[in-house]
């Protein structure tokens, strides 16, 4: 699933006109990347009619668009411990007693999701199934994690617990996320925080 996608031959011919307004509704505060991130996949279409979210690890929020491309809302999130844009070799296959700290990643990339449920019965959004990355509510595992509080953080660093899940806020969750991903596919871009963007997205290259 963590794949680049070739450029579209709207992007290939040159043509891409004004900032749309999914990008241009983005809260003030968004980064650059993103905003070049989304404006690339609604000019491209990219996310070929499926609702779409970006998930920035660096800046730690979500940013939740329609099938249409309109900017839905933005909320901050919970990512992987450890920095690192790749998942481990079959770890989705070892239980998380067996995941050391260094491979608790949010891998980057470009994702298909799927509607899921954890071994809880816990209606989830699989990222990617393989490596066992989904985005679901936001739930203690360990009272002393406080994660509640970390979403309420202002320290990007604080969002950094879990094994590589995407932890959302849950009033977010349900109202953003499970009547739209939980429900059919959608697709994920999920930002790098240690390779380059390029590495990963062809939009970096997009526009001059």
């Amino acid at each position: 699933m963590n794949r680049r996608f070739a450029l579209t031959a709207m992007a290939a011919a040159g043509v891409l006109g004004t900032l749309p307004a999914a990008a241009a509704e983005l809260p003030r505060d968004t980064s650059a990347t993103a905003r070049q991130l989304v404006r690339w996949a609604t000019e491209t279409g990219d996310h070929q009619g499926l609702p779409f979210a970006v998930i920035d690890k660096p800046a730690a929020r979500i940013h939740v668009f329609s099938a249409q491309g309109q900017w839905l809302s933005s909320a901050p999130v919970l990512l992987g411990a450890a920095l690192g844009d790749r998942s481990a070799p079959d770890i989705g296959q070892r239980p998380l007693s067996q995941i050391r700290p260094e491979e608790r990643t949010t891998p980057a990339g470009r994702f298909v999701t799927e509607p899921g449920r954890n071994l809880r019965g816990d209606d989830i959004v699989w990222i990617d199934y393989e490596s066992a990355v989904s985005l679901h509510r936001v739930r203690s595992v360990h009272a002393a994690e406080r994660r509640q509080q970390r979403l309420a953080s202002r320290g990007v660093s604080d969002k950094r617990i879990s094994y590589g899940c995407v932890n959302a806020p849950e009033a977010f969750y349900n109202q953003f996320i499970a009547p739209v991903f939980g429900q059919a596919r959608g697709v994920v871009y999920v930002l790098p925080d240690t390779e380059p963007f390029a590495a990963f997205f062809i939009a970096a290259n997009a526009y001059p």
